[in-house]
């Protein structure tokens, strides 16, 4: 389980899942971020030619994963333009995804030595791209510089999405049970995915499941806020899902709220509804099939209003929400007809805005995705490098002057 796809998005392997909505209707209801350039830093590698953070924290430092020399990838934390290589729990590859909180913990999922006696590629670094490795994929907690694996429930592998200020973590894991919604096993058409799999919150070493909704066998939680509430979806066991890196096709966007689960709708589809991540307002951001499920939209969604659509960028066809902060800032990628451009973009005015368009003009870099905002209103995301097509991580700043970008 890539727990999020920027990843697959960047290896343009999208696949249509989701007929253009009154744009206009959505964007009057988007919030107003506070700033409108950027200046741009590259977020380096661990030896190796790739770099991809998902979250920044209030304090500007960024967790994510990052290739060695050998190509395997590690979780790594950037703090500047200094890295910290957080290992694995003993297999080849690990990436991190909730943000180190105050007491400077963070989760992930890390593959061990373990061999997996499904043949499963659980967490979907071989479908993403990296080395192949056949053993088991967990969830860890780092904390005083030590990984701790996270438990399942009952079956071989999870994996830990985000984590609160309490240190509560959310995510997925496996059950012992046979998933009969999976297709056969078959690695050559990317299917690897044998047992359940269900959304779980760890606390205190212990581990609870959530609730799927409508019956769904499969779910997975993306994001828990310091209130306790979760967002993500659930669905039906598939093929690797290059849209979200799960093997799972999402059918409802989930919101949990101390065990309560929320339907959150859908923008007329009837697949591919998830949250990707929402604030402490209980906000949540995704993306969601349009009428028809030919083309998919970002969503913002609030108790009091409901579902609205993010539009993609002008001339783009699809879109994807992927970050909120408390202040409701909004940022996300847009992707054109074909897959083969992908833009990031924020919402400025109530418009989605091309963050390209925001940064230095002699950027080295082509900012792809953006999929964390602090509350500084800092965003980190996947970015690409023009002089050699690789993909790197970058944190944008605001800056004040607005003819400094330029």
């Amino acid at each position: 389980m890539k727990t999020t796809y920027q990843v697959a998005i960047a290896t343009l392997g999208l696949a249509a899942v989701l007929a253009i909505t009154n744009a206009a209707t959505a964007q009057s209801a988007l919030p107003k971020p506070m700033a409108r350039h950027y200046k741009v830093t590259e977020l380096g590698t661990l030896g190796g030619t790739y770099s991809q953070p998902f979250y920044v924290t209030s304090t500007g430092e960024a967790s994510g994963e990052a290739s060695l020399a050998g190509g395997n990838w590690h979780a790594t934390l950037w703090q500047g333009r200094t890295k910290m290589d957080l290992g694995t729990l003993g297999g080849l590859n690990s990436a991190a995804f909730g943000s180190p909180n105050a007491m400077g913990q963070v989760v992930g999922m890390s593959e061990t030595a373990e061999s997996d006696p499904n043949g499963e590629d659980f967490c979907g670094f071989f479908a993403s791209g990296a080395p192949w490795s056949g053993t088991t994929c967990l969830g860890f907690l780092w904390q005083n510089d030590s990984m701790i694996p996270l438990s399942t429930l009952g079956g071989y592998n999870a994996a830990a999405s985000a984590i609160n200020k309490q240190g509560e973590e959310a995510g997925e894991a496996e059950t012992a049970t046979q998933d009969s919604t999976c297709p056969p096993y078959d690695p050559s058409l990317g299917q690897y995915q044998i047992l359940q799999d269900k959304p779980v919150v760890w606390e205190n070493g212990g581990i609870e499941e959530l609730p799927t909704y409508g019956g769904d066998p499969d779910g997975f939680a993306i994001a828990i806020n310091d209130h306790g509430q979760v967002a993500g979806a659930s669905g039906t066991c598939s093929t690797f899902n290059v849209v979200n890196g799960l093997y799972l096709s999402p059918v409802h966007a989930l919101l949990w709220d101390h065990g309560k689960v929320t339907n959150l709708g859908s923008l007329g589809g009837a697949f591919g509804n998830q949250a990707h991540n929402m604030n402490n307002r209980g906000e949540v951001v995704g993306v969601s099939d349009l009428t028809g499920d030919a083309v998919f939209h970002g969503f913002v969604w609030t108790r009091d209003s409901g579902m609205k659509d993010i539009p993609p960028l002008h001339g783009d066809t699809y879109s994807v929400a992927l970050a909120i902060n408390d202040g409701g800032e909004i940022g996300g990628v847009s992707i054109d007809a074909t897959f083969t451009t992908l833009r990031a973009f924020v919402v400025l005015d109530g418009i989605p805005t091309d963050l390209n368009t925001l940064i230095p003009s002699d950027s080295g870099l082509q900012l792809q995705t953006a999929c964390s905002i602090n509350s500084r209103g800092e965003i980190t995301g996947l970015a690409v490098e023009k002089s050699t097509g690789q993909y790197r991580g970058y944190l944008a700043t605001p800056v004040a002057d607005a003819n400094s970008h330029r």
